[in-house]
C-alpha cells in the first residue's frame, strides 16, 4: 500500500508524458515537500496544544516545578517527539525508489532524534537544578556541579551514539575502542574529575555553602561564595569584583570560612591600645579621689581602695614610700574602666567572651587588648561599633595620666 501511495504522483506525471527518470525525481521532491508540510503543521499544532495545556496545569498546581519546566522549555521540546517519529515513518515511503537517499535521511532523522533527546535531558536537569535551588534544604549545596556531571555523561553518550549512527557500528564497539584512549580521556577531563571529587567532598563534609563569606588569601578572594561549578568556584568580593578559582582548590588549599562567626551570637573585636610605659605609675590618695568622679569606676575605687588600706594598716606597711604594700596603678584602673565601659555598652554581647588584658611589653609600649564580641555582625555596623568604642577609649586615656604611643612626626639627629 505504501508503494501505491508513493507512486500516485509518479503515475500521474507519466500520464502527462513526462519521462520516467524525471518523473521519479519530481515524485521524490513532491513527496518530500508534502512530508515537510505535514510534519511542520503537526509540530506547530502540538506545540500550541502542549504549551497551552501545560500553562493551564501549572496554574492549577501548588508546586512550582512545572513552572520551572515551562521556563526551561521542556513541554515545547516534548512536542517535537511525535512529529519526528511520524517523519521517520514517512521517510521509507518518500524515498521508495532511492534506497541510498532513504538511508541517509533515516540517519539524519536518527541524529536529530538523539540531539532532541539530549535537549530534553538538558531541560529536565536544568529544571531539577532550578527547583532544588528554591528549596531551603538544597539552596546552599553545589547542585551545579552534579548537574554538570550528568550533562557531561549525556554529551559523551550523545557523541558516541551519533558516531555509531554515522559509521554504522554498534555503540558497544565504540566504547571498546575508547578504552584504549582512557589515559587521554583522563588527561582531558582531569579538572572535571578533580572538581567532581571536590564537590562531593565539600558537600559531604559541609565545608562551604553557597552564600558563605570566605577568605582565600592565595587567590586574593575575600567575599561571598555565589556559585560552585564542576570546574570553578565564583566568589564575589566586597568590592563587587568576582574571583574565579578551581573547585579542587577547596580541598587542596587552605581558606577561611566565616560561617561560624555569622551563625554565632556576635562578631569578634580584637584590637589593642599601646600605652607608653613612662606614664605608668602608682596612684596617690589625691589622684584616687579625683578618679572617683568617673561614675563607671567610682564603686570599684571605693571598694578596692578600702581593701588596700585595710591590708596596709593590718600589716603595718610604711606608706611614706608609695611603692610599699598594695597600691592602685593608673594603667590597672584604666583597664578596669575599659571593662566597665564594655560591660555597659549596648552593642556588646555580654554572654560571649569579654576580656581586657595586658599583653607582653613591646619596644613601643604596653598593649592593652580589648577582646569582645559585637552583637551586630553586619560589616558596616560592626565597623561603626568598633570605631565608637575606640573613639571613646582614646579620648579617655588622658584622664588616667596615660598616653598612647605614636611615632614622632620627625626624627632629629643629634648634632653632637
Amino acid at each position: 500500500m505504501n508503494n501505491n501511495i508513493a507512486h500516485l504522483l509518479y503515475d500521474y506525471l507519466i500520464e502527462l508524458g513526462i519521462s520516467e527518470s524525471f518523473a521519479r525525481y519530481l515524485n521524490l521532491l513532491g513527496l518530500f515537500l508534502a512530508m515537510l508540510i505535514v510534519v511542520g503543521i503537526l509540530d506547530l499544532l502540538l506545540k500550541k496544544i502542549i504549551r497551552k495545556s501545560s500553562n493551564i496545569l501549572a496554574r492549577k498546581t501548588k508546586t512550582n516545578l512545572d513552572d520551572i519546566a515551562i521556563t526551561n522549555k521542556l513541554p515545547r521540546l516534548l512536542a517535537h517527539i511525535f512529529p519526528l517519529l511520524l517523519a521517520m515513518e514517512l521517510i521509507p515511503v518518500v524515498f521508495t525508489d532511492f534506497d541510498y537517499l532513504g538511508k541517509m535521511a533515516l540517519e539524519v532523522g536518527s541524529i536529530i532524534g538523539v540531539i532532541l533527546i539530549l535537549n530534553i535531558v538538558k531541560s529536565i536537569l536544568r529544571s531539577i537544578r532550578d527547583y532544588m535551588k528554591t528549596l531551603p534544604k538544597y539552596s546552599d549545596k553545589p547542585i551545579d556541579s552534579y548537574i554538570q556531571v550528568f550533562m557531561i555523561i549525556a554529551w559523551i553518550l550523545t557523541i558516541m551514539t551519533i558516531f555509531a549512527i554515522i559509521t554504522d557500528t554498534t555503540i558497544w564497539k565504540f566504547i571498546t575502542a575508547l578504552g584504549a584512549a582512557s589515559a587521554i580521556l583522563l588527561l582531558l577531563f582531569k579538572d572535571s574529575i578533580l572538581g567532581l571529587v571536590a564537590s562531593i567532598t565539600v558537600s559531604m563534609n559541609d565545608m562551604v555553602r553557597i552564600g558563605d563569606w570566605i577568605t582565600f588569601e592565595k587567590y586574593g578572594a575575600d567575599g561571598d561564595l555565589i556559585e560552585i561549578n564542576l570546574a570553578t568556584v565564583k566568589i564575589q568580593n566586597f568590592d563587587k569584583t568576582i574571583t574565579t578559582i578551581p573547585t579542587y582548590a577547596l580541598i587542596t588549599d587552605s581558606f577561611k570560612n566565616w560561617r561560624g562567626m555569622q551563625e554565632s551570637g556576635g562578631r569578634r573585636i580584637k584590637r589593642a591600645l599601646i600605652i607608653k610605659q613612662k606614664n605608668i605609675k602608682f596612684l596617690t590618695d589625691k589622684e584616687i579621689e579625683k578618679l572617683k568622679n568617673i561614675q563607671l569606676i567610682a564603686n570599684y575605687l571605693n571598694t578596692r581602695n578600702e581593701k588596700i588600706s585595710n591590708y596596709n594598716q593590718k600589716n603595718n606597711i610604711d606608706k611614706t614610700l608609695l611603692l610599699n604594700g598594695q597600691n592602685l596603678t593608673n594603667i590597672g584602673v584604666f583597664r578596669k574602666y575599659i571593662e566597665s565601659y564594655l560591660s555597659n555598652h549596648s552593642a556588646i554581647n555580654s554572654k560571649m567572651t569579654m576580656m581586657t588584658r595586658q599583653l607582653a611589653p613591646t619596644p613601643q609600649g604596653i598593649p592593652i587588648e580589648i577582646y569582645v564580641f559585637s552583637s551586630d555582625k553586619r560589616w558596616t555596623n560592626y565597623e561603626y561599633i568598633m570605631s565608637d568604642i575606640f573613639d571613646h577609649l582614646l579620648a579617655a586615656v588622658s584622664y588616667f595620666d596615660l598616653e598612647v604611643f605614636e611615632l614622632p612626626t620627625s626624627l632629629q639627629k643629634d648634632d653632637a
